[in-house]
């Protein structure tokens, strides 16, 4: 599946939080690639992917790109940290700007 694909299958609430995070990550990284990787959206060499759930959206990170500090508001498996949003006004876009930034 390629990108445009993965957005148009989507839900529309789905949908609304995933466009409006690709927004923010390219508005820090303005020249990532956006590409399907292990199934999801991927950007910024594979340290940031987005993934459209049954109910909410999950942004995620790379834990080895992270400071260990930014890590404790984040959902930790062995290899990323996450946030999951339900809405778009559950983005709370200072924050994930601050994720990014850090982003080694």
């Amino acid at each position: 599946m390629d990108v445009e694909a993965y957005f148009k299958k989507q839900p529309k609430k789905q949908l609304e939080i995933l466009l409006e995070l690709k927004k923010i990550i390219l508005g820090v990284y303005p020249n990532s690639s956006e590409e399907m990787k292990w199934g999801v959206l991927a950007y910024v060499n594979g340290k940031v992917y987005l993934v459209g759930l049954k109910d909410s959206v999950n942004i995620g990170f790379s834990i080895k790109h992270l400071p260990k500090d930014k890590t404790s508001i984040l959902q930790k498996g062995k290899e990323t940290a996450s946030l999951k949003i339900r809405s778009k006004k559950d983005i709370n876009k200072e924050q994930i700007i601050d994720l990014l930034k850090s982003l080694k």
